[in-house]
C-alpha cells in the first residue's frame, strides 16, 4: 500500500483480579502518555462490566481523562457495546467528545462481547448483533444528517430525536465496527461505509476470514451506494518485544498464565479460546500459530508483514491488543522498541536516513582526503602569513 500504515493500541484492558483497580487505571493513563510520546497514532478503549478483569466501564470517561494527559495521539472507543445503550446517548456522548478533544475521538461500536454483561440487563446473546443493527443505524443517521430520527423496537423509542450538537469534526470523525471471525461487523462496515476494527485477526478463525471480510465490505457497500476505504481498516494483534528473545520471555511471565486463564476459564467469548497449561507451552502457540508475537523487533516486522499478505491489499492501522504480559516497565519497552524499530519499516522513515547513511560512506575516502588536504592547506597558509609579517 501506498500510505503510511498507522500504529495503535487496543486496551480492553486486562488487569489481574483482586489487584488495587485504582493503580490500575491509573497505569492504563500512564501507558496512553507514553504511547502519545513515542508517536503511536490511536489508543481504542473498551467497555465491560463483569469478569473481573477488563476494569473501564466508560470508554468515554477514560477517553476525557486521556485527552487531557495527551497531545497528538487519537482516542476511540473500542467498542461501545450498542446493544447496552440508548443510541441517542451514545452519539451525544460521543459529539461532546469529539468538541472536548478537538477532533482527536473514534467511535467504534460492537454488539457486547461478554454474556456476563449483558445477562445483568437482561439481553441475551442472541439479541445483541440485531440491537447493534438497530443502534448503529440511528446513530449513523443522527450523524450525518440534521433530520429528526424516529426509532421504535422492544428497548428503545425515539421520537424525533435530534442531535443537541453538531460533530466538531469535518468531515465526521471515524466510526469502525468491530468483528472477529463471522461477516457481521464488515457487513455492517459496508451498508453504511464505516470502518472496520478486525480484533480476531490473528486468530486462526479470524486470520482466515481476513480477505473475506474485505470482500463481503465492498460487496455491501456497492449495494449500498457507499464506498469502503482500506485506509480506515484497523487489525489487532498480540505483540510483546525486547532487545532478545530470551528477555521477551522472562518478561511475559509476569502476567501471561493469568491472561490465558482468563480466556480459558472466565471469560465467556469462544472465539479467542487458547490453548496452554504452562508458560512454554503458551508462548510456543503465540509465536508458532501465528496469533501473536513474543520475542524481538523482527519478530513482530513479520507478524505484520503475515497480515499484509493475508489481508490481499492492506490495511491502514495495526493495533496491538495491551495485555499486561510484562510489568509496566517492560510493558513501555515493549511499545518503545516498536516505535523505535518496527514502525519505521512501515511508515518509510527508515529509508531517507538509511539512504544518508550509505552516500555518506560511499563518498567518505574521498570527501576525507579533500578535507584532509584543506586542512594542510590552511595551515601552509597561515604559516605564509605569519612569516610574511613585519614586526
Amino acid at each position: 500500500m501506498g500510505h503510511r500504515l498507522r500504529f495503535g493500541i487496543f486496551l480492553a484492558p486486562f488487569h489481574k483480579p483482586g489487584i488495587n483497580p485504582t493503580l490500575a487505571l491509573e497505569q492504563d493513563l500512564e501507558l496512553i502518555r507514553w504511547l502519545d510520546r513515542c508517536g503511536y497514532d490511536e489508543a481504542w478503549v473498551g467497555e465491560h462490566h463483569s469478569a473481573g478483569s477488563e476494569i473501564i466501564a466508560s470508554p468515554e470517561i477514560f477517553i476525557g481523562v486521556a485527552a487531557e494527559r495527551t497531545k497528538h495521539i487519537k482516542l476511540g472507543t473500542g467498542v461501545v457495546s450498542l446493544s447496552y445503550h440508548n443510541p441517542l446517548w451514545v452519539a451525544e456522548r460521543i459529539v461532546m467528545l469529539d468538541h472536548l478533544t478537538r477532533g482527536r475521538v473514534m467511535l467504534g461500536v460492537g454488539p457486547g462481547a461478554l454474556p456476563t454483561d449483558a445477562r445483568m440487563i437482561g439481553i441475551e446473546p442472541t439479541q445483541t448483533r440485531q440491537l447493534l443493527e438497530d443502534s448503529l443505524g440511528v446513530i449513523v443517521k443522527l450523524l450525518r444528517s440534521e433530520e429528526p430520527v424516529t426509532f421504535r423496537n422492544d428497548r428503545w423509542d425515539l421520537r424525533e430525536a435530534r442531535l443537541h450538537l453538531r460533530p466538531y469534526s469535518n468531515p465526521l470523525f471515524d466510526i469502525c465496527a468491530a468483528g472477529v471471525a463471522s461477516p457481521a461487523g464488515p457487513r455492517l462496515a459496508g451498508k453504511h461505509g464505516l470502518g472496520l476494527l478486525s480484533i480476531g485477526a490473528t486468530t486462526a478463525a479470524g486470520f482466515d476470514a481476513l480477505a473475506l471480510h474485505w470482500d463481503v465490505m465492498e460487496a455491501e457497500a456497492t449495494e449500498a451506494g457507499h464506498t469502503v476505504d482500506r485506509s480506515k481498516w484497523r487489525l489487532v494483534g498480540l505483540v510483546h518485544i525486547a532487545e532478545t528473545m530470551e528477555q521477551a520471555r522472562r518478561d511475559v511471565a509476569y502476567g501471561m498464565e493469568q491472561w490465558f486463564h482468563y480466556f480459558q476459564a472466565v471469560a465467556a467469548f469462544p472465539q479467542m479460546a487458547v490453548p496452554g497449561d504452562n508458560l512454554d507451552e503458551m508462548i510456543a502457540f503465540v509465536n508458532e500459530s501465528g496469533f501473536g508475537a513474543i520475542g524481538t523487533p523482527d519478530m513482530a516486522v513479520a507478524q505484520i508483514e503475515r497480515l499484509m499478505a493475508q489481508s490481499n491489499g492492506g490495511f491502514g492501522a495495526y493495533l496491538m491488543l495491551a495485555h499486561n504480559w510484562a510489568n509496566p516497565e517492560a510493558t513501555h519497552r515493549s511499545y518503545e522498541l516498536i516505535a523505535r524499530h518496527v514502525m519505521p519499516h512501515f511508515q518509510g522513515h527508515h529509508l531517507p536516513t538509511m539512504d544518508a547513511a550509505a552516500r555518506a560512506e560511499k563518498l567518505r575516502p574521498d570527501l576525507a582526503a579533500k578535507h584532509a588536504k584543506a586542512v594542510e592547506e590552511m595551515k601552509e597558509r597561515y604559516a605564509t602569513e605569519v612569516a610574511g609579517r613585519v614586526h
